[in-house]
């Protein structure tokens, strides 16, 4: 007999896989938006890009912890 997978280990895989795909657009979002600070708000001192991408990345993890944890929880 095969065993079919729970319906909930198959949610739990999809949103493991999702994980990297929001990682990456929430990254390239701020990325984007520091390029676009960059070009039209010039300031020698101030790199919009880096720190824009910086809290993506920030925002990125967070949200990762936030989905293992709600994972971790169902079980």
């Amino acid at each position: 007999m095969e065993k079919k997978p729970n319906k909930n280990q198959v949610s739990k895989w999809i949103t493991l896989i999702n994980i990297p795909i929001q990682m990456g657009v929430i990254i390239f979002l701020f990325a984007y938006g520091g390029n676009w600070l960059d070009d039209n708000y010039p300031n020698p001192k101030v790199y919009y890009n880096k720190i824009l991408v910086m809290v993506g990345v920030v925002i990125a993890l967070y949200n990762v912890i936030r989905q293992v944890n709600e994972i971790n929880k169902s079980q």
